[in-house]
């Protein structure tokens, strides 16, 4: 091997050295590959950068169906809507698994093949960082004025002399440093691939947390009138959703009761009707424990029993006491009613289902269609919608029925929706079908002695609370944060080696070089090694010049780095 072609070996050597990616080996002709050389090329291919990043692609791409599309673990009403609203592409998407995405087959077979990649590529990465920090940096280069930044003067300062001053100036800037026969071999910047393995290693905690929360997760939701409570029991939810390893065995011994739900709203300006208070005030208790005082708003749930407890909505509960046709109040209570506009205009269902007799003692039963709204415009000053969300002037149209509500039918039924198809509207002795607009006090007289019904001044209110466990919301915070502080240490931080060589020359006077290599082009390389040969010359100084004009210490930054400088070490994951 010629002297050109060492220096050039040798330098391509303190390049590669700069990286823990796999090194690349020369292709070369062989057999065909057999089983095991099928099973270690897929590998290969599994664990490289190329492929994970398209593996990313598609974890991300595959999720988009999952946040267009109803999910059956989301809302299952909402998946029977959008089936009876596209009977073409139901079919379609139910045998892509579409209304399931997260829990599809081919969901899951992306995420588990990403896991697979981060894991095949972190652990021989780390052992190979591992075995670079137990090393030392490399010996010098022969040709240290090929490298990016180069300087060298010469100086009357002994070699060694010289070599201990930069072996001491070197470790006081915390270089890892030691000499290495006529130079001082130094390096910094670990962190930059410690940075790196430390991303990679977030990213997989983030997906194990994600799939631990899916897994062990549990969701319900409950709808409390003001004065009520609830307990943390399976029946007591209004609806309920968990993971497919969760136990509700496992369900917290904890209740709760909403004393009292304050709502404020901006009055004036363009932001009139906007929510100013949204608070609920409960009283809680764990099992065998104290009550204990708290306030839930939004995006500041209650914490027991390892659940959080969250304020999702509110809306009104108007009391109403309903008579049979002989006198007796067979039903008398708060009905929630759902709002659909910002406004909080209300509808709902009043259903009367045991008890109620007409003047004749005929059973059956009753149902109302109540519509709601807290600040009517006024009579004859538009529809029935609400012109703000506060009582500022309440009223409450009601529509009569008699009949079968269908509850003993042995079907589902919507609690806040009335099922009319075994009904008959109640209608006056002019034949017209019965509704009346009701104010706080007011009475609806059902005809032919069939009882009535009141509207009492009393108006409550309710809150929407969702009681959540999410056991992998912690860990996957914690992936996030050192995810971000491992990018930022990959992006911010360069690793760079430095040389410094004193040798005598042939006229008796030393000549100290310096040089630096940096994994990357940065601008700082260059101006790090002038601020560290300043250092260095003011303990060797430049010696005066000699008779034949020796010009002393300069600087060199080629413009373009020579063609035998080792290529910078690829990126991996």
């Amino acid at each position: 091997m010629s002297k050109t072609e060492t220096e050039t070996h040798d330098l391509g050597e303190a390049g590669a050295q700069l990286s823990t990616a796999p090194r690349e080996e020369t292709a070369v002709s062989g057999p065909a590959l057999g089983v095991v050389g099928w099973i270690r090329w897929f590998w290969r291919q599994l664990t490289s950068m190329r492929v994970a990043l398209i593996l990313l692609f598609l974890l991300s791409l595959g999720a988009v169906p999952g946040s267009l599309i109803p999910q059956n673990s989301a809302d299952e009403l909402k998946v029977r809507t959008f089936k009876e609203a596209h009977p073409t592409l139901a079919p379609v998407y139910e045998k892509l698994q579409f209304f399931d995405v997260y829990s599809s087959v081919w969901f899951s077979a992306i995420y588990i093949l990403l896991f697979v990649s981060l894991i095949g590529c972190i652990v021989p990465r780390t052992w190979q960082f591992v075995g670079q920090l137990r090393g030392r940096p490399p010996r010098a280069p022969r040709r240290l004025d090929r490298l990016p930044a180069y300087t060298t003067w010469r100086t009357e300062t002994e070699p060694e002399q010289v070599r201990e001053a930069a072996l001491s100036m070197l470790k006081g800037r915390r270089f890892r440093s030691h000499t290495a026969g006529d130079a001082v071999a130094a390096e910094k910047g670990y962190l930059r691939e410690t940075g790196n393995l430390l991303f990679h290693i977030a990213l997989i905690v983030m997906l194990v947390a994600f799939a631990w929360g899916q897994l062990f997760k549990s969701e319900g939701g409950k709808l409390i009138v003001e004065g009520d409570g609830f307990s943390n029991t399976l029946t007591q939810y209004d609806d309920f959703k968990r993971g497919s390893l969760y136990d509700t065995d496992d369900l917290a011994p904890f209740g709760f009761q909403l004393d009292r739900f304050t709502g404020t709203y901006e009055k004036n300006g363009p932001q009139r009707g906007t929510p100013r208070t949204f608070e609920a005030a409960v009283t809680y208790a764990e099992a065998g424990g104290p009550d204990k005082k708290a306030v839930i708003r939004v995006n500041e749930p209650l914490e027991v029993g390892g659940s959080k407890v969250y304020l999702i909505s509110h809306g009104y509960a108007p009391v109403v006491t309903v008579k049979d046709g002989r006198g007796k109040v067979v039903f008398h209570g708060a009905v929630p009613l759902l709002p659909f506009d910002n406004n909080i205009t209300s509808t709902g269902a009043i259903k009367v289902m045991d008890g109620y007799r007409d003047k004749n003692g005929k059973k059956e039963q009753l149902g109302f269609q109540a519509f709601f709204v807290p600040t009517f415009a006024g009579a004859g000053k538009g529809d029935m919608f609400s012109q703000f969300p506060a009582l500022d002037f309440p009223v409450m149209a009601l529509t009569g029925f008699h009949g079968d509500l269908r509850v003993n039918s042995g079907l589902p039924q919507n609690v806040y929706q009335l099922d009319k198809s075994k009904m008959t509207q109640f209608k006056d002795p002019h034949g017209n079908k019965l509704a009346q607009r009701m104010l706080p006090g007011e009475t609806m007289t059902l005809p032919d002695g069939a009882g009535s019904i009141t509207f009492e001044k009393e108006i409550k209110e309710w809150a929407s609370f969702q009681v959540s466990q999410q056991p992998g919301n912690g860990l996957a915070l914690a992936g996030a944060i050192a995810a971000i502080a491992g990018l930022s240490g990959s992006l911010f931080i360069q690793r760079r080696r430095v040389w410094v060589r004193a040798v005598r020359g042939k006229d008796g006077v030393t000549v100290v070089e310096m040089a630096g290599l940096g994994r990357s082009e940065s601008a700082k390389l260059p101006e790090e090694l002038a601020d560290l040969a300043a250092t260095l010359h003011a303990q060797a100084p430049t010696a005066p010049a000699a008779p034949d004009g020796d010009l002393g210490a300069r600087t060199e930054e080629p413009a373009e780095e020579p063609a035998d400088v080792p290529a910078e070490g690829a990126e991996t994951k």
